[in-house]
């Protein structure tokens, strides 16, 4: 017998490339947003501004001219562009003289409960991020006060919004402070700012699988009571600081999915339409309804207001991917959104330098590009906007 190759520590090895990648990562982000650099929104064009405030551009020239709202920033062009606090800005103004309450911050009023919505797969790839990053995005843009929570220990949301989990959530930080079975804080604790305005985070990382690890032995002892209603539990203590609450769900069926669907008034289940997605959804929606059953035997209310589906990374001139949607949406209907996520480079290229399509420069990609991506992404968050209103009766 030959010695071979001599063998090595599997659990050394993916130690060490673990903390070779999260320190290249760190560097990454240095060289991107110096440490003493703040991730910032860029500015709007007065075309962007006006779309996102629902008026027209030359009425945003003569707000600029009568010296009312917010003075935007004026290009040697003669360009004006507005900041996302502008706009914000501008919305308290047109509320003051709209025809009707919410023509312009279309968030809750008296009566209306807090949207939470679920955004899940337990399959990699389906756009699950990409999806709740640029819903929470879009509707903290249309003046809406949002909540986005990172419920996925890999943490691809946080990473987006400029927090990197190995380095600035040492000491806690996630909902896993909020909803552990000994010394819970407060969530208002675990809640940062963002560079968006009434767009709030609470980040995630590994941390998170404590819950996973932590509520059989709770179960055990007898300590866990209703394990399932601790997220919503947690979100009752900002009821009204929020009209949505977006959260990204773990890629699978633990503790925390169940503690999140729990908490749910809306799910959005994300499917890329190829046929390996599908089948493993088959199996997705199986055991998600048996564990549903499960909670709601335990007593919970497993009502929500709605669910969807919705296609992502959808290419149009893919011919199995377009029979396996017709599939979809004869089967399900109206469940399935009208909108689709397409497939577009513009959306990954930003995520390669941790931004989304709202944040990134439209001057970054060809015009058709961008426009073909923004139009396809607002479509989607514009559907969703709509099933919001619609559950407070507007």
């Amino acid at each position: 017998m030959g010695t071979g190759h001599p063998q090595e520590d599997l659990n050394q090895v993916i130690r060490q490339h673990s903390e070779w990648l999260a320190t290249q990562l760190h560097a990454q982000r240095e060289s991107l947003f110096p440490p003493d650099a703040a991730k910032a929104m860029r500015t709007f064009s007065s075309g962007e501004a006006a779309a996102l405030l629902g008026v027209n551009d030359s009425y945003l020239r003569k707000l600029h001219l009568d010296g009312k709202g917010p003075s935007p920033e004026v290009s040697p062009g003669n360009r004006r562009h507005y900041s996302a606090q502008d706009i914000q800005d501008l919305r308290q103004l047109l509320e003051k003289t709209a025809r009707r309450p919410g023509d312009y911050i279309p968030g809750r009023r008296d009566g209306d409960r807090m949207q939470i919505i679920g955004v899940m797969n337990f399959k990699g790839g389906s756009g699950k991020t990409t999806t709740s990053a640029h819903l929470a995005q879009y509707l903290a843009l249309a003046g809406y006060r949002v909540l986005a929570i990172d419920l996925d220990p890999q943490a691809s949301l946080t990473a987006l919004h400029g927090v990197q989990p190995e380095f600035d959530l040492e000491d806690g930080g996630t909902l896993y402070d909020a909803i552990r079975y000994e010394d819970p804080v407060p969530i208002a604790e675990v809640i940062r700012k963002t560079y968006i305005p009434n767009l709030d985070l609470i980040p995630g990382n590994l941390e998170l699988m404590e819950f996973e690890h932590e509520t059989p032995r709770a179960l055990a002892q007898g300590h866990a009571g209703l394990f399932f209603f601790r997220v919503k539990e947690a979100l009752n203590q900002v009821d009204s600081d929020y009209d949505v609450v977006v959260i990204d769900c773990p890629p699978q069926l633990g503790f925390l999915t169940m503690s999140a669907l729990s908490a749910a008034t809306g799910v959005l289940v994300t499917i890329h339409p190829e046929m390996l997605d599908v089948m493993s959804m088959s199996q997705f929606l199986r055991m998600t309804a048996d564990l549903m059953d499960v909670i709601a035997d335990s007593g919970a209310d497993m009502s929500h207001d709605w669910m969807r589906y919705l296609l992502t990374r959808y290419e149009p001139t893919d011919a199995p991917q377009n029979r396996i949607v017709a599939f979809l949406r004869t089967m399900y209907g109206d469940k399935v959104l009208n909108a689709t996520m397409l497939k577009s480079t513009a959306i990954s290229d930003a995520g390669l330098t941790k931004q989304t399509l709202y944040e990134v420069e439209r001057s970054a990609f060809t015009r058709s590009t961008y426009d073909r991506a923004i139009e396809s992404l607002n479509a989607v968050n514009h559907e969703i906007a709509a099933l919001i209103q619609g559950t407070w009766g507007r």
